[in-house]
């Protein structure tokens, strides 16, 4: 937010910093890392965290790290849907779809699962339908595995003891230490697979989706029936899918700065 626009004193200004700096952070601040990064009195800071904590804006995290609640997150997911931006990531997923012949779209993380939020189907008589809105395991799908292996080692673990990791199909990991290593892989080549994980006669990948700084929003991902395409097949089309999820990056980018304008 520009300096010469605004006061930074005002408690609206603070407040949306306070959003903004814990929805944009690596791991989840504690007070003190608000007073120091934005410069805000420790009796005001108190008193902006209990309001928006109140509210649902902000919650704690079970090591008392601060994190976007419920209202917060409401918040992002109607942006991320609203009409205006949303053409423009279908046309970079429609132009994505026509080039591979497949189905592409883009999934985010919902807590414990997998959110499909835009997606543009083929033409094909034959394909998988799993239309937007629909939440998927994180430890047997391509763009789940992709966000796994961005958590730091002890998030992961963590969050993957409170999940039941149920066999989907005969090639589901369904063992810790085998999808510890399938997750390592996957940080190493920078994108996530599922083969027949998922979904039995399906095979997928995703490639990460970032924000303006570098943090993971989502993952952009292509998946195939498996009597149409191998999962080499659809892995030939990697750097396209990599430009794509570049461009949507950029159309990120772009939504974030226009929003920073309006306030």
């Amino acid at each position: 937010m520009s300096e010469s626009n605004r006061d930074r004193g005002s408690s609206i200004t603070r407040v949306l910093e306070i959003i903004e700096a814990v929805a944009s952070a690596g791991r989840p601040p504690v007070p003190q890392d608000l007073i120091r990064d934005l410069h805000i009195p420790k009796p005001s800071l108190h008193r902006l965290l209990q309001l928006l904590e109140s509210e649902q804006f902000i919650q704690q995290d079970i090591q008392g790290g601060i994190v976007p609640g419920i209202r917060a997150l409401r918040l992002s997911v109607n942006i991320w849907q609203n009409k205006h931006y949303k053409l423009s990531r279908e046309a970079v997923l429609s132009s994505l779809s026509a080039k591979i012949g497949e189905t592409c779209g883009i999934t985010v993380p919902n807590g414990s699962m997998m959110s499909y939020t835009d997606r543009v189907q083929t033409n094909w008589p034959l394909q998988v339908y799993l239309p937007s809105g629909t939440q998927v395991p994180l430890y047997c799908t391509a763009g789940g595995k992709l966000y796994l292996s961005t958590l730091p080692t002890s998030k992961r673990r963590q969050l993957l003891t409170h999940i039941p990791l149920t066999r989907m199909t005969k090639n589901t990991l369904s063992g810790a230490s085998e999808l510890e290593q399938d997750v390592k892989v996957t940080e190493q080549r920078g994108y996530g697979t599922d083969n027949e994980e998922f979904i039995a006669g399906m095979v997928g990948f995703a490639v990460p989706i970032y924000d303006e700084g570098g943090q993971f929003v989502g993952g952009l991902y292509t998946h195939a029936p498996t009597i149409r395409k191998s999962l080499p097949d659809l892995l030939a089309f990697l750097p396209d899918m990599q430009q794509a999820a570049k461009e949507i990056s950029a159309l990120l980018s772009e939504t974030h700065n226009s929003l920073k304008k309006s306030i």
